[in-house]
């Protein structure tokens, strides 16, 4: 893997990420395929919107069809259909869901599969193995995340273990020609972070993730936080912020210099009929729109707001139609691959905090 900066403002900066399966231009959102499929969209529709690289969730395929099953069909490449790069993550963050059912030693974690209640061990070197079959072009090591909440000693010793756990990744990643990441723990305080960040520059990774955000803190304290870590990574290599997907938050995130971020947030809100609009979030189920010949967004060129009407749209959701949720996820995928390419002209522009404040002024309106 090689990542080329061509252009910074501020702490922010634009580059190309290239990997074994093509390049993708930072700052970068990635679409969440949890099971390997973004929901009710095609791998062609998604290229076709513009994205390079998408993420899947190695725990969550590792128990449903299984590692080999995929393995046996080319890979996620193959058994998706998606050719450009995958981004797969270990399952350190259902360690975090799902901890009313799990237990963890210095070995690894034990689970109850949420579908079956059958009991898995998940080690990080099974971990490599898993991402190995799966065919992950960046690969991320297992981890834990505890609660920000929890008191500062389990913070501490819980990144000590992931630090662990890091080198075993490591090491246990062997041949595979895979980017690894390392991902930097240790809650809001800023000492272990610190002491994270350089035990995994120690270690020495392919480019380092921020985790453990996200998960209740406020956004002052995500933001400071965002900024205090980055600082203190190596500055040419990627950044990735995991789990942040509200526009705010993602401009915010590449004016501290992150360049890769996360989630299931412009899909899922989709479903739900929250669609994001140059005048603010709309909500289409609302009964304004039932006779609105308007398309979602006069300024979106996506294929949904070219053919349909506010109308259209409003009545699929309403009778519960499937192409509902399909229509309205391309537009909000549409609008986030906008969102990233403004944020990278702004940086090449050298106007990124007139587009950062943009963006937040944005977010705040309710387009209704």
């Amino acid at each position: 893997m090689e990542f080329k900066i061509s252009a910074v403002c501020g702490a922010a900066r634009a580059g190309i990420l290239r990997t074994r399966r093509g390049e993708i231009q930072t700052p970068a959102f990635m679409p969440v395929g949890t099971l390997g499929a973004v929901k009710g969209i095609s791998p062609a529709e998604l290229a076709a919107i513009g994205f390079d690289i998408m993420l899947a969730n190695a725990f969550h395929l590792w128990l449903r069809p299984g590692e080999k099953i995929v393995a046996a069909h080319g890979g996620l490449h193959g058994f998706s259909g998606w050719q450009r790069p995958i981004l797969t993550d270990s399952g350190g963050y259902q360690m975090f869901s799902l901890r009313a059912r799990r237990s963890i030693s210095e070995q690894g974690a034990i689970f109850s599969a949420p579908h079956s209640g059958e009991k898995r061990f998940l080690t990080p070197e099974l971990a490599m193995q898993i991402q190995r079959d799966l065919g992950g072009d960046i690969i991320m090591p297992l981890d834990d995340c505890p609660p920000p909440q929890n008191p500062k000693t389990e913070i501490a010793n819980s990144m000590r273990l992931s630090m662990r756990w890091a080198k075993r990744c490591k090491i246990a990643r062997g041949e595979n020609s895979a980017a690894l990441f390392g991902i930097v723990q240790g809650g809001l305080h800023k000492d272990l972070r610190a002491e994270s960040a350089a035990t995994l520059t120690e270690i020495g990774f392919d480019g380092y993730a921020i985790g453990g955000l996200a998960t209740g803190e406020s956004k002052s304290a995500r933001d400071d936080a965002t900024a205090t870590i980055a600082e203190t990574l190596p500055q040419n290599q990627p950044r990735y912020l995991m789990g942040i997907g509200a526009p705010a938050d993602i401009a915010a995130a590449v004016a501290r210099g992150i360049d890769m971020m996360d989630c299931v947030l412009p899909a899922r809100n989709a479903r739900n009929g929250h669609l994001y609009t140059s005048g603010g979030v709309l909500r289409i189920r609302n009964a304004r729109h039932r006779n609105d010949a308007s398309p979602i967004d006069s300024e979106c060129n996506c294929p949904i707001c070219r053919m349909h009407s506010r109308a259209f749209l409003h009545h699929l959701l309403s009778v519960n139609e499937m192409l509902a949720a399909r229509y309205m996820t391309i537009h909000n995928l549409s609008f986030y691959r906008r969102l990233m390419s403004d944020l990278r002209g702004a940086i090449v522009a050298g106007v990124l905090p007139a587009a950062v404040r943009k963006i937040e002024s944005l977010s705040a309106r309710n387009a209704n």
